[in-house]
């Protein structure tokens, strides 16, 4: 089985996630304080931390690196961490945290099982659906 560490402090984002993901496959803990992640990680060792953007008083960012810092010491695993991000202009942050995969919300299904799908087989997801869309100009079609 499977097991997902959600880190969110908003309702919503935490129930989402949850209809999306639960499936008998899946076992899915939830924590609504950044801080209280690396505790968590080190008690049950999960497959993948999914963290909101901002968390109470550890957002995405510091909680990737802490993540990291604690694996480069020898005291954690490595857990893959996929970011939900609020907005494009956090992609910046999201791309040098060392995230294996960013989600812009707003979040629909297909999206986060894609993202869930790849970062658990290994490989990174970075999404491209918040990028305009490209415009051919002088084009006479």
């Amino acid at each position: 089985m499977t097991r997902v560490l959600i880190v969110a402090d908003a309702e919503t984002v935490s129930n989402d996630l949850r209809a999306v993901l639960d499936d008998g496959k899946v076992e899915i803990v939830e924590v609504s304080w950044g801080s209280m992640v690396r505790e968590e990680v080190a008690e049950i060792t999960p497959d993948l931390v999914i963290t909101d953007f901002q968390v109470g008083n550890m957002g995405a960012v510091a909680i990737c690196l802490d993540l990291r810092l604690e694996e480069s010491g020898g005291r954690l695993p490595h857990v893959p961490v996929l970011m939900l991000c609020d907005r494009r202009a956090d992609v910046f942050l999201a791309k040098r945290s060392s995230a294996e995969g960013y989600l812009v919300k707003p979040l629909d299904p297909i999206r986060i099982r894609r993202a869930v799908k790849a970062v658990l087989a290994g490989e990174t997801y970075h999404d491209e659906s918040y990028q305009p869309v490209p415009t051919l100009v002088g084009s006479d079609s």
